[in-house]
């Protein structure tokens, strides 16, 4: 079933969202593009006369009730955002009559779901190296699918729309789908729209394909860059993480960043892409600072004979010229993670190399995602969003995809 070919007109639909949305000390949005990310999905159950539940976690409560993480403090901005008056439901687990008492057109938002410690299935209160951590476990994976049982008893179809949470086995993601027939459960648009993307990236390339794969370490990323190995025709690795490659080269690099025990890695990974003959582009220069802020002295010198007392906090001139030619030319571009520390100002150069050359390409015909917090917020800073041809919303979510895994929250509607 897909969320068009359905006709929602006097049913209840439980759509889980993505409404951790930032706030500030006032509990204030600061940004609602996670809202109105959602409003096509939740519009359609509306349009079609249906009556809609609007599910949703908020920060990391850790299985307890705290005001700081409540939804009631958005329900006004989603009444708004939606053009429709929504109801509040303080209690996610104890809905029932709320939900009874829905009329086709009426909105009903649940407390936050991880009030509740059964939505993300992880025994509270227990180290995992206590011997009775096994039970405990199992025993919340018991109350998991009952915490699941109840919210899909308040509605006839469940619609999945919060991507960034799909690499997450949680209740709310992935069990409650277990209660809906194939043909009342399905994808939202927003869920329908990152697939689309995913597999136009890793399924649909059209070639020459270019990843841009930055950030601080190479371990968080090394999954993804191995499965990416098999697909690309160029890998840019820039940021934080390129030091460690340089070090494994036998290059000074000052008191840049550096992950000592993964210098094996790094070379293993410039030997599997000589292999597969893919374009592996490491900076060849930088912009090195004498300190960790923004306004620190700063020098070009080569990524690999860094001063000592400096770090590597940008790419180089030369550096960003050869980033530039390899995206340019592109007709897939995939970009995950900064080239340098661009939440300094002075240290946004490089970043907005990439984005430039992803822009430019773009123009000329290529399929740009852009995913992962900090490369969206390069994106945004920069002002170039329109820029690109997709700018995915599930960080965890998009990297577990690329890097090739399953991810629950797609599986339990479509299956393997």
């Amino acid at each position: 079933m897909t969320i068009d070919n359905c006709d929602f007109k006097g049913k209840k639909v439980i759509v889980r969202v993505d409404f951790n949305v930032p706030l500030d000390e006032n509990g204030k949005i600061t940004d609602d593009t996670r809202i109105r990310g959602a409003l096509p999905t939740l519009k359609k159950v509306l349009a079609d006369g249906g009556a809609l539940i609007i599910m949703s976690h908020m920060g990391k409560p850790k299985g307890q009730v705290n005001p700081k993480f409540s939804l009631g403090q958005i329900t006004e901005a989603v009444s708004a955002a939606l053009g429709t008056p929504v109801q509040f439901a303080p209690d996610c687990a104890k809905a029932q009559e709320a939900a009874a008492a829905l009329q086709p057109g009426n909105v009903l938002l649940l407390e936050n779901l991880r009030f509740y410690p059964e939505e993300e299935g992880k025994p509270v209160g227990i180290d995992k190296a206590d011997p009775a951590y096994d039970e405990a476990k199992k025993e919340m994976k018991a109350r998991q699918k009952d915490f699941a049982k109840t919210l899909a008893s308040y509605a006839d179809y469940y619609v999945m729309d919060a991507f960034g949470t799909a690499h997450r086995k949680h209740a709310s993601t992935a069990v409650i789908a277990d209660y809906f027939d194939a043909d009342h459960k399905m994808l939202g648009y927003l869920m329908e729209k990152e697939v689309a993307a995913v597999d136009a990236v890793l399924s649909d390339i059209k070639r020459p394909f270019t990843a841009i794969m930055g950030g601080s370490k190479v371990s968080t990323k090394i999954g993804i860059i191995e499965n990416l190995l098999g697909k690309v025709d160029n890998l840019i690795l820039c940021g934080g993480m390129t030091y460690t490659f340089t070090k494994a080269m036998g290059g000074k690099i000052g008191k840049s960043i550096c992950e000592d025990d993964k210098l094996d890695v790094a070379l293993n990974v410039m030997k599997q892409a000589k292999e597969k003959g893919v374009n592996l582009i490491l900076g060849t220069d930088c912009i090195a600072g004498d300190d960790f802020k923004n306004d620190a002295n700063t020098q070009v010198c080569p990524s690999n004979d860094i001063p000592e007392g400096w770090e590597g906090m940008d790419a180089g001139p030369a550096t960003r010229e050869a980033f530039a030619a390899a995206i340019k030319t592109a007709k897939t571009i995939l970009w995950n993670g900064p080239a340098g520390v661009f939440e300094f100002d002075n240290f946004t150069d490089g970043s907005r190399a990439i984005a430039d050359a992803i822009a430019e390409a773009t123009a000329n015909g290529a399929f740009s995602l852009i995913g992962g917090g900090d490369s969206v917020a390069c994106i945004n800073k920069f002002g170039m969003a329109d820029k690109v041809s997709y700018i995915s919303t599930g960080g965890g979510a998009l990297l577990e995809a690329i890097e090739g895994k399953a991810l629950p929250g797609i599986v339990a509607i479509k299956g393997e």
